[in-house]
């Protein structure tokens, strides 16, 4: 279905248009007790009404913002529309922040109501009440554990729903007005960004923004009402919305929200997906889960599993692509589709995925062809909260492991002399919300976006990311230093969940790893090697050795590139501690905070240059329930093997 955006230019008109066209289709499920309960269009339509009314009727009005805070949730969603019928702003905030994380934005946005979705997330605004004066109304979800609440800001949905049924009865044509009055130019949602460097920025986008790109990618890949997506990452974050509401509301596909992050999984198997996003790090741990379970299956199924696999690799992304592949080899890959292939992706959850994207990392080569070679047609998409998501895709059929694509239609794209990508799209933001500065810096008067991320075209037009521009440096001999390239390329490796470069302006590469729990806790379990938790194994010489051989391997690729081959890593420390977005090493969208980190862990750097071998350390850690305590451990640190750069054809 082409949505006609000159009429059908806001979300609230697009759900008035679904609930007529196909009011009894399933608009979006969620799984509570087990069971999955479905919303039509129409009930969703009469429930955002209900909402909407409520709203007014204490007080909302046009350009006013409200806060919606939790998971993927069918009343959350339908929260953010009713905002959205009477011209006010939603503003998804991020579910796991800590209490004090949430202050800023709604002291930034003037943030007068809230829709939360449980008791986690309501006791999180009590407490910020104190420096968030202007928060007068919290609607909540899920009333388990609020029962003895008796604060005059708290009311349930149920009430709000209810209050706003009277309203519409005694209103007949508000409801109506206040959505025929709402224009694609007037703001549609504000996210604000992760804060790497500072505090966030409030991002305004437009409903033409969302809607236009929304649309753009929807035609690309042939969407539709029968569509199914999981909604499973938090809606607070650009890429989960565009796909799990702007989508949706084009097309009119239906998304289900999990019973928890810890049923993903089996949800994902009961639902069947058919269009599916995930960022490289869920890719990267459904496959650490598949190889720990091949590596304690018998050896029959191991051996079939790893022949099957080579042929996967050697023909199975040309079969995906339609490329011509030789008899013999296409019937053993069938042969291999019913034994090995389709049982895989079922197992993943992925057995009707038609469109499969990832984005927001680099995805390591192996990583991606192996979803590929077992069929699942899985692509990258690059785009940002300013761009409203959709800037690159890669075409069915033009599909490369180390691009992003080319511009999706009616986007432009240009590199600076210094390599920074700008972006001209009808999907740019309106502005930094009470930052004229920062919205002067990155839109110039052209309306081109300067993206920081620096790239270049490949000789098919393909954009091919590199790093950020402001993180690209330069060792004491001048060598490029690319310090997200060399830590995406550690983090390819099941192994390694986390590392952190260091070396602008130094003579030579040092870098912090953080090893995978899950995968070395299972490599050490088969070797009969006894650990305690993390602390423990981060100490072991057995793990530094299993590092360092990955560290080998990609000091080796490196070596092969002129103009990289002295940015090989030195010496590395396996840190005594997982980086968590608790301790602010971490954002909440799991980026690396290189610069916090650098200074919170300087003796440690400073040892990696000075050649220590150890060096003994004590850190503040904070729990989940906001608690606070500490960690000693001795770090040791190591020499990483290095290549000569004209050696390495032979070391290979």
């Amino acid at each position: 279905m082409a949505v006609d955006i000159r009429t059908l230019d806001t979300f609230p008109k697009l759900l008035a248009h679904h609930a007529q066209a196909r009011g009894g289709l399933p608009a979006i499920r969620e799984k509570a007790l087990g069971v999955w309960q479905t919303w039509s269009w129409a009930r969703f339509a009469d429930e955002v009404r209900a909402l909407a009314c409520g709203l007014a009727a204490h007080g909302l009005k046009r350009g006013e913002h409200l806060a919606i805070v939790g998971d993927n949730r069918p009343r959350l969603y339908a929260a953010m529309c009713a905002a959205q019928c009477l011209g006010a702003i939603p503003v998804p905030l991020y579910q796991d922040a800590v209490a004090e994380e949430m202050a800023f934005p709604i002291q930034n946005a003037e943030i007068g109501f809230a829709v939360a979705e449980d008791q986690e997330q309501v006791d999180k605004l009590l407490e910020i009440l104190p420096v968030c004066p202007m928060l007068t109304r919290i609607y909540f979800d899920d009333p388990r554990g609020l029962r003895n609440y008796a604060q005059d800001a708290l009311m349930s949905y149920e009430r709000l729903q209810a209050a706003g049924r009277e309203f519409d009865a005694q209103n007949p044509g508000f409801f109506d007005a206040e959505v025929a009055a709402g224009k694609g130019a007037d703001t549609a949602a504000m996210f604000f960004t992760s804060g790497t460097t500072g505090n966030p920025k409030g991002v305004v986008l437009t409903n033409t923004a969302l809607i236009d790109r929304a649309q753009a990618a929807a035609q690309m890949e042939g969407l539709a009402d029968s569509d199914v997506v999981l909604a499973y990452l938090p809606p607070a974050w650009i890429g989960q919305n565009i796909f799990s509401y702007a989508q949706p509301f084009v097309t009119g596909y239906c998304i289900c929200c999990p019973e928890s992050a810890e049923t993903v999984i089996n949800d994902m198997r009961e639902i069947g997906p058919t269009y599916y996003f995930a960022p490289p790090r869920v890719l990267e741990a459904l496959l650490t889960t598949v190889s720990i379970r091949m590596e304690d299956a018998g050896s029959l199924k191991r051996s079939m599993y790893a022949y099957f696999m080579e042929v996967a690799r050697r023909v199975g992304a040309r079969i995906l692509d339609g490329k011509p592949v030789g008899p013999a080899d296409r019937l053993l890959y069938a042969l291999g589709d019913v034994l090995v292939y389709g049982p895989l992706r079922n197992v993943l959850g992925m057995s009707r995925v038609r469109v499969a994207y990832t984005a927001g990392e680099a995805i390591g080569p192996d990583l991606f062809v192996f979803y590929r070679s077992i069929g699942i047609n899985l692509k990258q998409l690059y785009g940002s909260t300013e761009t409203s998501v959709f800037v690159c895709i890669q075409p069915n059929g033009q599909v490369k492991s180390d691009t992003v694509g080319p511009a999706v239609p009616g986007v432009e794209l240009r590199f600076t002399p210094q390599r920074e990508l700008l972006i001209r799209s009808p999907g740019l933001f309106k502005e930094y919300y009470k930052n004229p500065g920062a919205t002067a810096e990155a839109k110039d008067a052209e309306g081109w976006f300067h993206t920081g991320d620096a790239g270049y075209f490949d000789p098919d037009g393909h954009v091919k990311i590199i790093d950020r521009v402001k993180d690209v440096g330069r060792l004491s001999d001048g060598t490029l230093f690319a310090p997200k390239y060399i830590e995406n390329k550690l983090k390819f490796f099941p192994y390694i969940k986390e590392a952190v470069a260091f070396g602008d302006g130094r003579d030579r590469v040092c870098v912090f790893i953080n090893f995978d729990m899950e995968a070395v806790g299972n490599w050490a379990e088969r070797r009969n090697l006894p650990y305690s938790g993390y602390v423990d194994l981060a100490s072991r010489d057995e793990v530094y050795v299993l590092v360092g051989e990955c560290i080998e391997k990609v000091n080796l690729d490196l070596s092969q590139d002129p103009e990289l081959a002295n940015s090989q890593i030195h010496r590395f420390l396996v840190l005594h501690k997982e980086l968590d977005a608790d301790d602010g090493e971490l954002t909440r969208t799991r980026k690396v905070r290189r610069g916090y980190i650098g200074e919170r862990y300087q003796p440690l750097v400073a040892a990696l240059y000075d050649g220590l071998r150890s060096v003994h350390v004590e850190a503040q850690v904070k729990y989940e329930d906001g608690r606070t305590g500490s960690i000693s451990a001795d770090v040791k640190i190591r020499d990483a093997k290095t290549f000569p750069a004209a050696a390495a054809k032979r070391a290979a």
